[in-house]
């Protein structure tokens, strides 16, 4: 936004055009009057240079600065010319970057483009693209409803597609020799991400209400703290009774067979007596007749959206339980095992963690309510050492 400053009594206007610092005199006395009339004249300025139709010779015949603007102007034009089109670098990045990416992520990010990017962007130079337009672009997406309730996207989506333009941005900034319109636009305050783990005794009571067919997956998925897509791709091959263990190295998502989420999710869980016993009761309805563990009637892999909608909603309202993703049932792993104890360590390579930094961050504060130990196992062990001192 640019200001009205004074110099040896006179009006000066300064502001920014084609990056560019821009300072100019005018005859102007300086007095409330004039200042009034030269805010409006600045406030064309700045719409004009938004709109893009903006002549600097115009309102400054007699400017020092006019032969460097126009030259400035030249070599944007130059490259300009050689810019391609929002979509048309699209398709050359990500030829370049989906060698990087897992095929779940590829996905997403087409689904990003093709929704949400190209309507908007798809053809428009990039050098044409400006901090007003992507601001005026992340704004248009907070009023997006989407879903049978027609709910607007939460900041958490909002940067998401925010992140996949600024990479492209910043990418053909660099490869073009412009600037990126992108700095100093910093990503929408996210809340907490929504933990709602079940208590133990909720646990059992699903466990022994849930379809018969059912209970070993969900005894599995309470006792492993295993993803959605994890469970799902899980074969019997990735299953070792012998040493009770059972190894992730796919996963299913959107119904193809892939690598896991990350490099860390690739891991070994230990079977604890209920998920080996589980898994044995499975394996006499399913290991002669598919390849995973879990699958429906033909053999094939679960379809996580029917089971959700079939069996999983339907289990919680028939409970009078308050309605929560499956995906709680791996924070609800985390959380009892924190509470009986488990080393931390051995918490977050069960659940594919590099470290324990997000095991405390986004559990923690659930374990005091769960194992009473809110300070007053401390109490209990002066008391202790009391009648020790006692005796």
């Amino acid at each position: 936004m640019g200001n009205i400053t004074t110099r040896y009594g006179n009006l000066y206007v300064d502001f920014r055009y084609l990056n560019k610092r821009c300072r100019e005199v005018t005859s102007l006395k300086d007095n409330q009057t004039n200042r009034k009339k030269l805010g409006k004249i600045l406030e064309r300025i700045e719409a004009e240079i938004l709109l893009g139709i903006f002549d600097y010779a115009k309102y400054f015949p007699k400017s020092k600065q006019l032969k460097e603007i126009q030259s400035i102007k030249n070599q944007q034009l130059v490259v300009e010319t050689k810019t391609p089109t929002f979509e048309t670098f699209y398709q050359i990045w990500l030829l370049e970057k989906e060698v990087e990416w897992r095929p779940s992520y590829k996905e997403k990010i087409n689904i990003v483009m093709t929704k949400y990017l190209k309507p908007v962007f798809g053809h428009v130079v990039l050098m044409k693209i400006n901090k007003e337009s992507i601001l005026a672009f992340r704004a248009s997406l907070a009023k997006v409803e989407h879903g049978k309730k027609q709910k607007c996207l939460l900041p958490s989506r909002i940067n998401q597609i925010m992140t996949v333009l600024r990479m492209i941005l910043n990418e053909a900034a660099e490869r073009y020799s412009f600037e990126s319109p992108f700095k100093n636009i910093k990503n929408l305050k996210e809340p907490k991400a929504e933990v709602m783990p079940f208590t133990l005794v909720e646990v059992h009571k699903i466990l022994m209400t849930v379809r018969e067919d059912f209970k070993p997956y969900y005894t599995v998925r309470f006792f492993t703290g295993l993803r959605t897509s994890e469970i799902d791709g899980l074969k019997w091959k990735n299953v070792n009774f012998e040493r009770r263990e059972i190894y992730i190295k796919e996963a299913l998502v959107n119904g193809i067979l892939g690598p896991t989420k990350t490099d860390g999710s690739n891991r070994t869980i230990q079977m604890s007596p209920k998920v080996y016993e589980a898994l044995l009761t499975q394996k006499q309805l399913t290991y002669k007749r598919s390849d995973f563990v879990f699958c429906n009637r033909t053999g094939e892999a679960l379809d996580y959206r029917l089971v959700n909608r079939r069996v999983w909603h339907p289990l919680l309202r028939h409970l009078g339980l308050e309605s929560r993703r499956a995906y709680q049932s791996r924070h609800t792993a985390a959380t009892l095992w924190l509470s009986a104890g488990e080393n931390p360590e051995w918490i977050a390579r069960q659940l594919g963690h590099s470290t324990t930094e997000m095991l405390f961050r986004v559990y923690s504060r659930y374990v005091p309510n769960m194992t009473r130990r809110d300070g007053s196992a401390f109490e209990a062990m002066l008391d202790k050492l009391k009648t020790m001192e006692e005796m």
